[in-house]
């Protein structure tokens, strides 16, 4: 077996991912099976440099804030800010403080210096404004609507004022109170003012729609881009903050999907323009089904990013899975030979890409069951996804950082 699989087994290299491609997709996705690993985020770095420079991809997306990463675009496009400070303010799930982060940063930046604008490379948070553990307020995406509006339209299309809007909104800490994540009745989404934002929201957003083409006269295309990113978490967060106060079963499952919903808006969006490299965890990148078990709940599933981005995309999608042998610091050992990750084990190479469709029948010859994990922060990758994946980049050990 080891034979067979290692004659398959080509370097993490950007010649190798095309090789596994037909043509060159859409959106590009690399998938990580674990957060909060430098090993895992420098061999994305590598990978990611070598496809902006012999691909041609314009576009980074990484699994952040996309608002938050507004900041870290401006600074990569035009050096506004200092990196630590954009390193800090830029990135949500304290991920701004990786050093893997930084240098990716850091190199965009100095890649950037040297050309034209319309050869920049665009940094993009896919993420809504949301935590595990909660949401931000909407004031953000809704001010910043309304004022794109207010600059451009006639004051009486408006479907409400600047104070208005700031009266509906409130103060930000009962939008942001932790407590709504695990007691729906802690959340403010079903109130009435919630309510009445919702329906601004989506006015608002039809408004850009209506006014198109004045608006592709009066504002320049960034700002109408930015101006829709606006729209689409304006609304999307206040659906995730109206299932916050939801008590039905389905609660779970609704803010999972809406998270992801979001995900797949933002990556549709930037692929407009041109190819995309993203990266975020392969729960979220799957064409299958997700699922996962939180805070007592029973199973839990959900359409990915992927999978809604894969349907409307088709083969202009790729996901490229991350899977991994040992990450001993959090007690993960040695995988057993009857698993996916014991046959990518059995070929002593650090690091390696393969088509997942011989490793597929690789798994198929061998009875190979899904791997078990001591640690809930990992995810090992599913046998029976293999079919819906493009190649697997396996990594023999992630060491503690």
């Amino acid at each position: 077996m080891e034979t067979g699989i290692k004659d398959f087994a080509r370097p993490v290299e950007a010649s190798a991912i095309k090789e596994l491609l037909p043509s060159r997709p859409r959106v590009l996705a690399l998938g990580e099976p674990t957060h909060g690993e430098d090993t895992l985020l420098d061999l994305r770095n590598t990978l990611f440099r070598q496809l902006v420079e012999q691909e041609n991809y314009r576009t980074i997306a990484l699994e952040t804030d996309c608002l938050k990463a507004l900041i870290v675009d401006a600074y990569v496009t035009s050096g506004e800010g200092a990196l630590d400070d954009v390193m800090r303010r830029g990135f949500s799930h304290d991920w701004g403080g990786s050093q893997a982060n930084r240098e990716l940063i850091r190199w965009i930046r100095e890649f950037n210096a040297a050309r034209l604008a319309d050869d920049h490379v665009r940094f993009a948070g896919m993420d809504g404004p949301l935590e595990i553990t909660g949401a931000e307020s909407p004031r953000q995406a809704l001010t910043a609507l309304h004022a794109h509006l207010a600059a451009h339209v006639d004051a009486d299309l408006l479907p409400c004022t600047a104070d208005r809007l700031d009266e509906l909104l409130g103060a930000d800490a009962p939008w942001t109170d932790p407590a709504a994540m695990t007691d729906p009745s802690r959340s403010i989404g079903r109130t009435q003012r919630a309510r009445e934002l919702r329906l601004l929201a989506d006015d608002m957003v039809t408004l850009l729609e209506t006014q198109a083409p004045h608006l592709a006269a009066a504002s320049s295309p960034a700002d109408r881009d930015r101006a829709r990113l606006y729209g689409r978490t304006a609304v999307g967060l206040l659906r995730y903050h109206s299932w916050m106060a939801d008590t039905s079963p389905a609660r779970m499952a609704r803010l999972l999907a809406t998270r992801d919903e979001m995900m797949a808006g933002n990556l549709l969006a930037l692929a407009e323009h041109g190819p995309v490299l993203v990266f975020a965890h392969n729960s979220h990148l799957q064409r299958d089904k997700s699922a996962m078990r939180m805070w007592g709940h029973p199973r839990v599933e959900w359409w990915s990013a992927g999978a809604l981005v894969s349907t409307r995309l088709g083969d202009q999608y790729a996901h490229l899975a991350t899977a991994l042998g040992t990450l001993r610091h959090h007690g993960v050992d040695t995988p057993p030979a009857d698993t996916l990750e014991g046959i990518l084990h059995a070929v002593p190479d650090p690091q390696y890409v393969i088509d997942a469709a011989r490793l597929a029948a690789a798994a198929r010859d061998t009875h190979a069951e899904p791997r078990v994990s001591p640690y809930f922060g990992y995810a090992p990758l599913d046998p029976s996804h293999l079919p819906r994946i493009d190649g697997v980049v396996y990594v023999r050990h992630v060491p503690r950082d």
